[in-house]
C-alpha cells in the first residue's frame, strides 16, 4: 500500500525495493564467499574426475584414485583434504555404493599367467 508521498512500504527513500538483489545485507557477504569457494571446491572435484574416473574407486586401484584426488584438490585450492573429506564430497554426485569396478581391473584380475624364472638364473658362475 502506498504512503504519504507514493513511497511504499516495499520501497526505500532510492526507489529500489528492500528487498531488492542490488543491494545484499551485509551478513551475506560471508555467506556469499563461502558459496563461492564451495562452488569452487565442486569445480574443481569435477576437474580432478576427469583425470580419475570415479569407477575406479571400487577396483583394485582405489586407494591410488583416492590419493590422486586428495592431492588434485589440495593443490588446486591451498588446503588440506582427508580421505573422508574426498568421499563426502564425491558422496554428492555419485552414489559410491553403486559404482561397479572399471572392467579393465576384473579383466586383470582373472588373468594367469604361467611365471617362470629365467634360465640364467640358475646358471652358476663358475669361479
Amino acid at each position: 500500500m502506498p504512503m504519504e508521498g507514493g513511497v511504499g512500504r516495499e520501497e526505500g527513500q532510492d526507489g529500489m525495493s528492500v528487498h531488492s538483489p542490488c543491494k545484499a545485507p551485509p551478513s551475506s557477504a560471508s555467506s556469499i564467499r563461502k558459496e563461492q569457494s564451495q562452488v569452487e571446491l565442486e569445480l574443481r572435484l569435477l576437474e580432478a574426475l576427469e583425470i580419475y574416473p570415479p569407477a575406479k574407486l571400487q577396483g583394485i586401484h582405489h586407494h591410488f584414485v583416492l590419493y590422486g584426488l586428495m592431492e588434485f584438490l589440495r593443490r588446486s585450492l591451498d588446503q588440506h583434504f582427508s580421505p573422508s573429506d574426498v568421499l563426502q564430497l564425491l558422496d554428492r554426485f555419485y552414489n559410491l555404493e553403486m559404482l561397479k569396478p572399471d572392467d579393465e581391473d576384473a579383466e586383470i584380475l582373472n588373468q594367469e599367467e604361467d611365471f617362470y624364472l629365467p634360465q640364467s638364473y640358475f646358471i652358476e658362475e663358475e669361479s
